[in-house]
């Protein structure tokens, strides 16, 4: 019998999301429960997002949880490099194999054409996708093109007629029209693999038996097996989970709740609590158990279990066991050693003391000037944003403002903070004093506290973001309407 191998490959392009967390915990869970392997792969072909602060972030939080991997950076074997950047030779000599068989070609269509095809499309209510063009041209043609320097892709050939049809562990037999399948890119025009073409290439050569992964993937699963297919190997079996979903049933994102690992650290939660969590989602333990180790979960777990119903994240679920941790788990001297790691962090406190420092007279006058540090939602009031220059209003365009232009910014040092701040402002016509207003409030609980700019550094952009939102929603809120008109104003400026 096959060796039972999963992986889980996030891209470094943001914040180590909980979802990302969730899927390596039902991979790593299925793999050991059979006595297989857990391998962790980084996909990082997207060379203008991937950054190796985002790797390090996802690693980290990765770890703080507890979940290891088997195979992966830092702890190689045979099937790596775990980078997908260190593997251009592995895929140019793939891709070439496909183009040799003719299930791939190269396509040289601008993006001004791919436009206009898009469009008529559109206007047709058809199927987008592309149409084709470059099907018909000869390997002449091609190296002329190609000795003339004209950009191109490499793309796969799709049937016309007929449908795939897979397996799903959990929802059975699943069929999709090749009509609704586009010739996907394989090959960027920087010569990078695009996901779908790394992501098969590197399943078979790492040996993965069984692919876990959201069930926003099942559209894209016959251009996957397709591939398998062209390649003459044997496709893994595939298992698409349920997406993690707000209470309101929406998809989890970062605009409605908080979804960064790191916030649920820097808010002091503990990594076995979020991590039990994670298990419910959608799943149960036979006995009905809501309070479980990750031991117990791979003792007993059977993804069989897993319902199909959108898991609810729920802030408040998660608060509640939590606080069955601490109060269960932590002896007295643990919840002090704990609390203290957490909240005396000496990178952090390091920060912090500087500007503690130039403002206290005595050690009684730290908690109430830093203590929002260490806080976690402040409570917060509309007559706390009151002020004689900024209505309401303005308030939460600025607080909103400056959650967008944060969003942007790769690192929150003091000086790129500063300077986006006074830019901003500068744009909306503000004194810089006034335009800070709102966010002293948000984010220190006060309209006088130590420099915003240099507590928003600290805090991070986890934190940040969610003080920010909670100000948003004291001074009024923002709707739909009001948030699309002021996204198409901050992107005028």
């Amino acid at each position: 019998m096959k060796k039972v191998r999963t992986r889980i490959a996030p891209s470094p392009t943001g914040d180590p999301h909980v979802g990302t967390a969730y899927i390596a915990l039902f991979n790593r869970c299925f793999a050991h429960q059979h006595g297989g392997d857990f391998v962790l792969r980084i996909e990082d072909t997207d060379r203008e997002r991937s950054t190796s602060k985002s790797e390090q972030d996802i690693l980290g939080s990765l770890k703080w949880l507890g979940l290891s991997w088997d195979e992966g950076p830092g702890c190689e074997a045979g099937a790596g490099p775990y980078r997908q950047s260190e593997r251009s030779a592995i895929y140019s000599k793939h891709i070439q194999q496909l183009l040799d068989n003719g299930s791939a070609f190269r396509c040289f269509c601008s993006s001004e054409r791919l436009g206009e095809v898009r469009k008529l499309q559109m206007l047709d209510k058809v199927q987008p996708g592309y149409d084709g063009h470059c099907l018909s041209l000869t390997q002449e043609e091609c190296e002329t093109k190609q000795a003339a320097g004209e950009q191109h892709v490499i793309r796969m050939k799709i049937p016309q007629e007929g449908e795939c049809e897979f397996e799903d562990i959990l929802r059975g037999k699943v069929n999709i029209a090749w009509s609704q399948i586009d010739m996907q890119v394989l090959i960027k025009s920087d010569g990078m693999p695009t996901y779908h073409f790394a992501n098969v290439v590197d399943d078979h050569l790492m040996e993965i038996s069984h692919v876990i992964r959201g069930e926003e993937w099942i559209n894209s699963t016959p251009k996957h097996i397709l591939l398998y297919q062209y390649f003459g190997w044997e496709a893994p079996q595939f298992c698409h989970m349920p997406l993690l979903r707000n209470p309101d049933k929406s998809k989890l994102s970062k605009r409605k709740n908080p979804t960064s690992i790191r916030y649920y650290e820097a808010m002091g939660y503990l990594p076995e609590a979020l991590l039990n969590y994670l298990g419910m989602m959608g799943w149960t333990m036979p006995s009905g158990e809501e309070k479980f180790s990750l031991a117990e979960m791979e003792e007993s777990f059977d993804i069989s279990r897993v319902s199909l119903g959108g898991p609810i994240f729920d802030i408040e679920k998660l608060d509640w066991l939590n606080g069955k941790y601490i109060r269960e788990d932590l002896s007295d001297e643990e919840f002090a050693k704990r609390f203290a790691a957490w909240a005396f962090d000496s990178d952090k406190v390091s920060q912090i003391v500087p500007l503690l420092k130039q403002r206290v007279e005595r050690f009684s006058d730290v908690v109430s000037l830093g203590g929002f540090f260490v806080d976690g939602q402040l409570e917060l009031g509309e007559v706390d944003f009151q002020h004689k220059s900024i209505e309401l209003s303005l308030a939460a365009k600025i607080l909103q403002f400056t959650l967008w232009k944060l969003e942007e910014v790769e690192e929150l040092s003091r000086d790129v903070v500063e300077a986006e701040l006074q830019a901003l402002a500068g744009l909306l016509g503000l004194k810089i004093r006034d335009f800070l207003f709102p966010l002293f409030v948000a984010i220190s609980g006060k309209a006088v506290s130590t420099s915003v700019i240099e507590s928003i550094a600290i805090l991070g952009i986890d934190i940040t973001r969610a003080r920010i939102r909670h100000g948003i929603s004291v001074v009024g809120g923002i709707s739909k309407k009001q948030a699309k008109a002021l996204e198409k104003e901050f992107r005028s400026l």
